[in-house]
């Protein structure tokens, strides 16, 4: 875990850096150090309150929730794999962190008595932008279903480049409109399951949006979620698009 948070903190400045966490996690580092991460899932708690080996967490912990201080941490929406509600908490413990979250997961705030830290916290719409440091945050239109109906997407830029982080989603090509272009980096989901974009799906986001890059996300995690990455590397390479799999803890420099 040590090893992770050290590569994060000791990346170059003057630069723009992705690091993935796993399943929808990413960490963005600004050019000036500032830290936002995006759905961080650090801990087992989805298996450990569905009871369902289906949930049993597959990739590494990496992390733990206080071996960084983040200036904003997102959470999409409040499915525990985005609100880890063991590691959300202990986040924002330092006073500083600011929270970003869709206006759902105060539910679990108050459950689990985050709101001493209000003044930390946001409860997010869509259609709505931010402020944060480094960071010029909006939130866009994501359609995951009644089963998260207030989720979210998020474009993040940070200097001068642009990623989008689509939440977990369907295919709403009548929505992208919303997104800010030109894109740098287009992260989506590619497991197709709880109404999620499949690897086809993303990879026809992918065209429509013309992202320098598109990232594939929530795969590996869970059994039950599903999702073939060698699915996604076929059709992107047939229709040509620039694409970059990312290995659990690996770091990208914009």
């Amino acid at each position: 875990m040590l090893d992770f948070a050290t590569k994060v903190l000791s990346a170059r400045l003057g630069k723009t850096h992705l690091f993935a966490v796993g399943q929808a996690g990413y960490i963005i580092k600004s050019a000036n150090g500032q830290l936002l991460a995006i759905d961080l899932y650090l801990s087992n708690c989805v298996e450990r309150l569905e009871g369902n080996a289906g949930f049993k967490r597959l990739l590494p912990q990496l992390l733990s929730p206080l071996a960084l201080e983040y200036d904003a941490v997102i959470c999409t929406h409040p499915h525990l794999d985005h609100f880890d509600i063991n590691a959300v908490p202990e986040i924002i413990s330092n006073g500083k962190t600011r929270l970003f979250c869709s206006v759902n997961c105060k539910e679990l705030v108050m459950k689990f008595q985050m709101e001493y830290h209000n003044p930390q916290i946001n409860y997010v719409k869509p259609l709505e932008s931010y402020e944060m440091g480094d960071f010029h945050i909006d939130f866009v239109n994501c359609d995951h279903g009644m089963g998260a109906p207030d989720a979210v997407g998020v474009v993040i830029t940070v200097d001068g480049k642009r990623i989008y982080e689509t939440g977990d989603t369907c295919l709403r090509l009548d929505r992208i409109g919303e997104v800010s272009q030109p894109l740098d980096i287009l992260i989506a989901p590619i497991n197709g399951t709880y109404g999620n974009l499949n690897e086809s799906e993303c990879a026809a986001l992918s065209e429509a949006l013309n992202p320098k890059l598109t990232i594939p996300c929530h795969y590996g995690m869970f059994a039950l979620h599903h999702g073939d990455i060698g699915k996604f590397y076929d059709v992107m390479n047939e229709k040509a698009l620039p694409f970059l799999i990312m290995q659990q803890g690996e770091q990208y420099t914009l």
